[in-house]
């Protein structure tokens, strides 16, 4: 979405006249939606205002720019064809303001769908990637609502399966499964809802397999075997009462003497 006036003057140097050198894409970008926004308020207020001309862009695809006079906006073709947006029609400025707002929204579905087309995702995730899309906040939000509201995006079920596929499949402890799950947004609620659903057997199971398999490749003297491969469970996100259990276990199989670990690891 943008808006704006119709630039006039000549370009320089093969850029239009006021840009700035060294500007980064998204520096150009934040400058450009500040300019746009500042245009808007300049669109008349008295009367409706007359399309002037309809204009085709190469980018962004299926872009179209509707200009009224000196003063214009951009909008995608889906948008154009929903309001009847062709040379001759009239808008007034509560219109245009409709249009824009329901424009930006469309686009936030439509890259919130692509995004989604690759993987599940969290609500925090499908937001944040908007945001960096430049995508006005409130139609970011808006988006992420509609999305929940058709079942395309579920935070409770994404969850609970990232949560298990986690502690049994990636071999992680509850404690690391948490933080993941605080990094893409989820509610905390939710994220103790998804860990008190686990197994307690599951936990414990994967913590004893990655014990057995740090024993069999730690040297040293039996206690410092047992202090590395608790230390070793622990950095996988396990507590420290499930590395005891998990090495005592471990120790069991291997008939080897299970001495108590002491309280460092708390």
């Amino acid at each position: 979405m943008s808006f704006g006036r119709k630039p006039y003057g000549k370009s320089q140097g093969g850029r239009r006249s006021g840009s700035q050198d060294g500007e980064d894409g998204e520096q150009k970008r934040s400058r450009s939606r500040e300019e746009q926004l500042h245009h808007l308020f300049e669109f008349p207020e008295e009367e409706p205002q007359e399309v002037t001309l309809v204009e085709l862009l190469q980018r962004p695809r299926h872009s179209y720019r509707i200009y009224f006079g000196p003063h214009y906006v951009t909008v995608h073709e889906s948008t154009m064809i929903r309001y009847g947006m062709t040379k001759g029609s009239f808008f007034n400025k509560d219109m245009v303001h409709e249009i824009v707002r329901d424009n930006e929204r469309q686009i936030a579905y439509a890259q919130a769908i692509n995004y989604l087309s690759f993987k599940p995702r969290t609500s925090g995730e499908i937001e944040q990637k908007l945001l960096e899309k430049e995508i006005d906040p409130e139609a970011a939000a808006d988006t992420v609502r509609r999305l929940e509201e058709e079942k395309l995006v579920d935070d409770a079920a994404y969850a609970q399966e990232w949560a298990y596929q986690r502690v049994t499949g990636r071999k992680k402890g509850k404690v690391l499964v948490k933080q993941e799950l605080r990094r893409k947004g989820i509610d905390q609620e939710l994220i103790d809802d998804a860990l008190d659903a686990l197994d307690d057997d599951d936990e414990m199971q994967s913590a004893e397999e990655l014990a057995a398999k740090k024993w069999r490749t730690t040297k040293g003297d039996t206690w410092d075997r047992k202090r590395k491969t608790a230390a070793f469970i622990m950095r996988r996100g396990f507590s420290s009462d499930i590395a005891r259990k998990a090495v005592d276990r471990v120790l069991s199989h291997e008939g080897e003497d299970s001495e108590d670990l002491g309280t460092e690891f708390d």
